[in-house]
This record gives C-alpha cells, sequence and structure tokens, in this order.
C-alpha cells in the first residue's frame, strides 16, 4: 500500500490537513500519539526515563511529565540523544505495525503517516512520498503564539530546533500552501487526495 508521509512545522496546520484527510476515509497513523502510547505507565521505556530522570519526572497519575520533559532535554544534547535513542526504535516499530494493518472495508487505498519530525529522523523510511504543509515564519510565529499561549522567543525556540522550511521543501515530493484559511487547505487536500489515490492503483 501507498504510504504517504504528512509533515510541516509547528503551526503549520498539519493536524488540520490529517483531519480532512481521515475524512476521505485515508488511515492516518498520529507519530505524535504513538509517542506518547510508548511511554505509557507499566512500559519499559518510562522505567527506564524514571530511572535516568528521577521520578520527580512523572505525573502523580504515573504518567510521563511531558513538559518537564521538554525542557530538560531542550537544554541537555546528551539526555535528548539518550532519549531518542530509546524512544525512536520503539516508536518505529509501532508504527511500522500500525501501517502494515489489512485494508479495511471502505478505506482509501493509501495510508498517511502524521508526523512533526517526519524528515529529522528515520521514519520517512516508512514512507514512499512526502507531503509537506507549508507557511511562511511570520504565520508560524502568529498561529502558535495564539494557539498554544506561548511567547514569541519559545515558539522561535522551537522553529529553530525544527529542520529548517527551505531544506524541507527540497526534500518534499508535494508541497499544499497554507498561508490562507481552511477553505483553501481543504481544497488542496481534496485535490491531493484524487492523485494519491490514482498512485496507488499503480502500485
Amino acid at each position: 500500500m501507498l504510504i504517504i508521509g504528512l509533515t510541516g512545522g509547528i503551526g503549520s496546520g498539519k493536524t488540520a490537513a490529517a483531519k480532512k484527510f481521515a475524512s476521505l476515509n485515508v488511515s492516518v497513523i498520529n507519530a505524535d500519539t504513538v509517542a506518547r502510547e510508548v511511554v505509557e505507565p507499566g512500559s519499559e521505556a518510562l522505567a527506564a526515563i524514571k530511572q535516568k530522570f528521577g521520578p520527580e519526572i512523572l505525573l502523580a497519575s504515573g504518567h510521563l511529565d511531558r513538559n518537564q520533559l521538554r525542557h530538560l532535554i531542550f537544554a541537555d544534547a546528551e539526555a535528548k540523544s539518550w532519549l531518542e535513542n530509546l524512544t525512536h526504535p520503539l516508536i518505529g516499530i509501532r508504527i511500522h505495525e500500525q501501517l502494515s494493518q489489512p485494508q479495511q472495508t471502505g478505506e482509501a487505498n493509501y495510508r498517511i503517516l502524521e508526523s512533526p519530525l517526519l524528515l529529522e529522523t528515520s521514519q520517512r523510511q516508512l514512507t514512499q512520498r512526502i507531503c509537506l504543509i507549508d507557511v511562511t515564519a511570520e504565520t508560524q510565529l502568529e498561529r502558535t503564539m495564539s494557539r498554544d499561549n506561548n511567547t514569541e522567543q519559545q515558539v522561535l525556540a522551537i522553529m529553530a530546533a525544527q529542520m529548517d522550511g527551505k531544506e524541507k521543501r527540497l526534500l518534499a515530493d508535494d508541497i499544499i500552501d497554507n498561508n490562507g484559511n481552511l477553505d483553501r487547505l481543504y481544497q488542496q487536500v481534496e485535490t491531493i487526495h484524487q492523485q494519491y489515490q490514482l498512485l496507488a492503483k499503480e502500485l
């Protein structure tokens, strides 16, 4: 089955695009959701994280305090590398399992892997084609500040940690410009959906 990698920087609107694809009966696997699943309470990965960073890395519920962990690894390259070496293989295995499930009745003939770090990780190797949701840096900043109530400095730091937009555009097979409104985004998704269905038939 054809696997499309859907990606974009923070505030690009990739989640809105993914929801539109899903409304067209496309199965969408969300890498962020999988990343949360592999560190659920009782998992070996969470036990390793607790041993590495101490019990204070957990919430009272026993779940991982993702905000605290994000701040820790943002300031510590060694810790970031350790965490990636622990979780990325587990995430990759689970994503592959989900992408390999038998096609369901009524499901579109291709699937989507939605991931903000698709181009920065080995997840891209699970896909045959890359679709980038592209916006200007100004749009990213404006949308993310209004959505997440972050400061300009916080958003700029997140953007700086992600792959440069120009580099992403060079690596993408398809680009959806999302500097406009939702209707314009949905129109582009519907158009490219037709193209992907035709491509999938050729496999």
